[in-house]
């Protein structure tokens, strides 16, 4: 899977609140979203506006709950630890309980 892929997965199933998102899904969309995040914040200092990086995240929040629930889900826990910022950075870095029934 590749950034674009990811995104076009992301922006596709932003409605998409159960299933599962595999970790390189879930990384390559937070990529896409730090880019989209820079080139805005360009885009603002050149024109001067100031809310094109507003609309950006406001446009970008619900895909990205969207994959972050599904990337828990892939880790075996309920969307709900979304609530619980610091220990998900844990959760995000953990293989797919598919991947580990393989093995």
């Amino acid at each position: 899977m590749d950034i674009k892929e990811a995104a076009n997965s992301g922006l596709i199933n932003y409605t998409n609140f159960s299933g599962r998102a595999t970790r390189p899904e879930f990384w390559w969309f937070i990529a896409f979203i730090f880019l989209v995040d820079v080139v805005s914040a360009i885009l603002d200092s050149i024109l001067g506006i100031g809310f094109i990086s507003s609309l950006t995240f406001l446009g970008l929040l619900v895909p990205s709950i969207s994959v972050t629930v599904r990337r828990l889900h892939d880790v075996g826990k309920s969307g709900w630890f979304l609530l619980v910022p610091i220990y998900n950075i844990y959760l995000y870095c953990q293989p797919s309980i598919a991947a580990e029934d393989s093995q």
